[in-house]
C-alpha cells in the first residue's frame, strides 16, 4: 500500500523477552493488522474481506484465520498497542511519583507527536480511532481494547502499592482536599493488605483478608476503580480529539486533553469510596 493514500500507523512498543517464534508472531500478527487498518481506512470496513487484507499483508487466507477470528478483530493489535504503550509508562513511572502525576506523565510522554508516536503517525492514529465512532463491530474491538488496559492498569498500580506508593497520598495530591489525610491511614491498611495477601496475610493460606482486616477484594475494588477513571478520561481525550480530525491548527493534542479530563478527577467524591 502507499503511503500516499493510506497513513502510516506508529511502531509497535517493545514487547518483554520472548523466543523467536513468538517475536515472529507478533510481528505478522501486526503486519496483518497494519494492513487491515489501511484497507479499512481507505475504502471501509464493508467492503473489505478478510481475504483482501491477506493478500495485503502477504499470507495466506488460512494464516489470516489462525491469528484472528473475524475481520474487524484484525486492527486490535494497533489498539493494544497504543494503550500498552501509555500502561507501561505508568509502570516506569519514578516510585516516588504519585499515581496522579505518573499518569499524567505517561500521557504526556506517549500521546504527543514525535514523543511515543512518530509525528508522521498520527493521521493514522486519528483515522483509525474515528472509525470506532461509526463502525459498532470495531467499536467493541476498541472498548474490548480499553477493558483490558483497564485491567492492565490496576496491576500497576497494585505492583506501585506494593512498592510502597501510597494510594491516599496520590488520590489526595489529585482531588486537591482534605480526602489525603482522612484517608491516609485506611491508605496505609490498604498498602499493607496488597503485601499481606502476596505473601498469604495474617488470614492464612486462602484468606480473603489482609493486614488489619482489610479486604484483599476491596483493596483489588479500588484499584480496579481507579484504573477504569483513568482508562475512561483518556479514552474520551483520544475520542474526542479524532472526532474532531486530530488536524486543526491551534487545536489541542490527545495529550492535552488527556491530562486535563484527569485533572477534572480532583473534584471526583473519593471520599465516598473509602468510607467504611
Amino acid at each position: 500500500m502507499s503511503s500516499s493514500t493510506t497513513p502510516p500507523f506508529p511502531p509497535v512498543p517493545p514487547l518483554p523477552p520472548v523466543s523467536l517464534t513468538e517475536r515472529r508472531k507478533a510481528e505478522t500478527r501486526m503486519e496483518i493488522a497494519r494492513a487491515a487498518a489501511g484497507l479499512f481506512v481507505r475504502q471501509g470496513l464493508k467492503a473489505t474481506r478478510a481475504e483482501d487484507i491477506a493478500q495485503a499483508a502477504g499470507v495466506a487466507p488460512r494464516t489470516f484465520y489462525r491469528y484472528f477470528a473475524a475481520k474487524e478483530e484484525a486492527v486490535a493489535p494497533l489498539y493494544e498497542a497504543g494503550a500498552r504503550r501509555w500502561v507501561e509508562a505508568v509502570r516506569a513511572a519514578p516510585p516516588g511519583a504519585s499515581v496522579p502525576q505518573a499518569l499524567e506523565d505517561a500521557v504526556r510522554s506517549t500521546l504527543r507527536p514525535g514523543a511515543g508516536v512518530p509525528t508522521d503517525s498520527w493521521a493514522g492514529v486519528c483515522a483509525l480511532i474515528r472509525l470506532t465512532h461509526s463502525t459498532p463491530s470495531l467499536r467493541r474491538v476498541w472498548a474490548e481494547v480499553c477493558q483490558t488496559s483497564e485491567r492492565a492498569l490496576g496491576e500497576v498500580l497494585a505492583a506501585r502499592a506494593r512498592t510502597g506508593t501510597t494510594i491516599a497520598t496520590a488520590i489526595g495530591t489529585a482531588t486537591g482536599t482534605t480526602i489525603g489525610t482522612v484517608i491516609d491511614n485506611d491508605a496505609e491498611r490498604i498498602v499493607r493488605a496488597a503485601r499481606a495477601d502476596e505473601t498469604g496475610g495474617a488470614g492464612g493460606a486462602g484468606s480473603t483478608g489482609g493486614a488489619d482486616g482489610v479486604d484483599s477484594a476491596v483493596v483489588d475494588a479500588r484499584l480496579r476503580f481507579a484504573a477504569a477513571v483513568a482508562v475512561a478520561a483518556v479514552r474520551a481525550a483520544v475520542e474526542g480529539w479524532a472526532a474532531g480530525d486530530g488536524t486543526g491548527e491551534g487545536l489541542p493534542g490527545p495529550a492535552e486533553l488527556a491530562v486535563a479530563n484527569l485533572a477534572t478527577l480532583r473534584d471526583f467524591p473519593w471520599d465516598a469510596l473509602t468510607e467504611p
